[in-house]
């Protein structure tokens, strides 16, 4: 049975970063991840990292700008700490290989991202979050005498003991299906967001919303989980309809090149190229009339041969020829705003600590709240850094003073049934990915761009009957090795979950703000709303709401213009 100080699920950059600070703390680690690192859905991430680094530019500024573009939903004190620890992270990054892109002068070089006031976003051609995730990997690789690493096992429960406190996992080894208890002082959860509830998604097929679902079910707080962004570049498929007539799903067209490299994003709206993506996804969406349904045309963008190939330009033109089927230099192509990020997720502190003692989340699958309403872009690689690291170092601070906990193998007991009842299922029920298809569609036409009460309500009908089908939905794999069946079975579970959390506070906050745009109520209401909506289960069959208070520490809510 492994038992280590602080056990990591996920091993994207906030996973690795908490792995990384909590070994060098002193701690014991284990870093768990259902694919290889280098796999992790952070290696998506192209445009780069926020940091008032320039001696021009100050964490102040990089502050505001984060604060107005949470649509001042976001934590103040969070966000000081985010963007004060900013300057250090880059410098810690680039001594430690990251090789950021310099100007004709040999310095670092920046480029600007939407809804900054200054040029402060560095970056590694169109492949930053690939080469932060191998060097924070290769960085690990010193710590291999004090560092576990379970790649390729999948985390099913986390596990509490009498008092309520979180003591480890249960994972299951992909390779051979077999169980097995992990003790731990301190659990982090860094396995990103849910974009899979959603369809389309820029997010990978591994971001299945697991930890947010997992922490919430044994009963940790959710935060802010009606605020889904979504990426106003999403590329159309313009290659012809699948067999059953559908648009072909499309991916995300980089925001920087597509944006405000003189591309042309021929919408009404078009002032706001460089605009918080949330209400540049709106300027999309008001063209196609009501409600972004994902079926219909988009936006048109456009690139000159020399504009395709600057500032990491090149890499998403193959990207487009591959994924769209259009060379970018010679013609438009067809854009629509996508599901991309989470806001919300478990609430924690600035040091990582959720609800429940012992329990941790950093990244994506976290909500301290930097990014409230709306995330800026190139703000999420800052936060899965700076709270990973934070979030390790407290756990390992937590448990090099406290004994390892003891848990009986026989809690996997529960587990191995459950697995076994999926395994058994009678052939003839609904297939996984069917449910799944449904569910995201139903997302993107009900709780995307614009959203209102009706809506709401249709889609919390069908998650409900979605829930009901997915017990007795029919897999194909019985076997061990391998069994993906299983684990999308598992998944489903989980995505549908939080798309039950995100769909109840939605229906909970009867205003627009950030990401939330309610067409019923078109309007901020600060005297009402601001304020957190926070979801919890309290062994009650629908997500239980409670509230609380926003931190303002100097920038009082004031108009979110552009």
């Amino acid at each position: 049975m492994p038992s280590h100080d602080v056990l990591i699920i996920g091993a994207g950059l906030a996973g690795q970063r908490a792995a990384l600070a909590a070994a060098q703390a002193g701690a014991t680690v284990a870093i768990i991840s259902k694919v290889h690192p280098v796999r992790s859905h952070s290696v998506a991430a192209a445009g780069g990292i926020n940091a008032a680094l320039n001696p021009e530019d100050t964490w102040e500024s990089h502050a505001y700008d984060t604060v107005k573009g949470s649509d001042y939903l976001g934590d103040q004190d969070a966000i000081e700490i985010m963007c004060r620890e900013a300057p250090d992270e880059i410098l810690w990054l680039e001594h430690a290989g990251v090789t950021f892109h310099r100007n004709e002068t040999g310095h670092l070089g920046t480029r600007a991202f939407g809804g900054a006031s200054a040029a402060r976003t560095y970056y590694v051609a169109d492949i930053t979050g690939q080469a932060i995730l191998h060097v924070l990997y290769e960085q690990l690789m010193k710590h291999h005498e004090q560092l576990d690493r379970y790649e390729e096992w999948f985390t099913s429960d986390l596990l509490q003991d009498e008092e309520g406190r979180c003591v480890g996992a249960i994972c299951r080894n992909l390779r051979d299906g077999h169980l097995e208890v992990f003790n731990a002082k301190a659990t982090i959860l860094a396995t990103g967001g849910a974009g899979q509830a959603y369809k389309p998604t820029t997010n990978g097929l591994i971001v299945t919303g697991d930890a947010i679902a997992q922490a919430y079910r044994i009963g940790a707080r959710l935060q802010d989980m009606e605020m889904v962004q979504y990426h106003p570049t999403n590329t159309c498929r313009q290659r012809p309809p699948d067999h059953r007539g559908r648009a072909r799903r499309g991916r995300l067209a980089a925001e920087r090149p597509g944006r405000a490299v003189h591309g042309a994003l021929r919408a009404k709206q078009a002032r706001a190229r460089l605009a918080r993506r949330g209400l540049t996804s709106r300027a999309d969406g008001d063209q196609r009339g009501p409600r972004v349904s994902g079926r219909d045309g988009g936006a048109r963008h456009h690139q000159g041969p020399a504009k395709a190939h600057a500032r990491g330009a090149a890499g998403d033109r193959q990207h487009r020829r591959d994924f769209a089927g259009v060379d970018i230099t010679r013609e438009p192509i067809h854009i629509r705003p996508g599901n991309h990020y989470i806001m919300g997720g478990v609430k924690t502190d600035t040091d990582g600590e959720t609800s429940i003692l012992g329990l941790y989340a950093a990244g994506e699958v976290a909500c301290v709240s930097v990014h409230g309403g709306n995330r800026l872009g190139a703000n999420s690689l800052l936060d899965t850094l700076v709270f990973g690291r934070r979030s390790g170092v407290h756990a390992a601070n937590r448990a090099l003073h406290m004994p390892m906990p003891s848990t009986p193998s026989s809690r996997v007991n529960d587990t191995e049934a459950n697995i076994s009842a999926i395994i058994r299922r009678e052939p003839g029920g609904r297939r996984v990915a069917a449910i799944k298809d449904e569910l995201g569609e139903t997302m993107n036409e009900y709780v995307a761009v614009f959203r209102d009460a009706e809506g709401l309500a249709k889609a919390h009908e069908i998650v409900r009957r979605l829930k009901e089908e997915a017990e007795t939905a029919s897999i194909d794999d019985r076997g061990r090795v391998f069994n993906q069946d299983v684990i999308a079975a598992i998944e489903l579970g989980y995505m549908l979950d939080v798309a039950e959390a995100i769909v109840v506070a939605a229906q909970e906050r009867k205003e627009s703000r950030g990401a939330q745009f309610r067409t019923d109520f078109p309007q901020r209401n600060d005297d009402e709303w601001l304020k957190h909506v926070d979801i919890s289960v309290n062994g009650s069959d629908v997500p239980t709401i409670s509230y609380s208070p926003v931190t303002i520490t100097r920038w009082e809510p004031e108009e979110r213009t552009y």
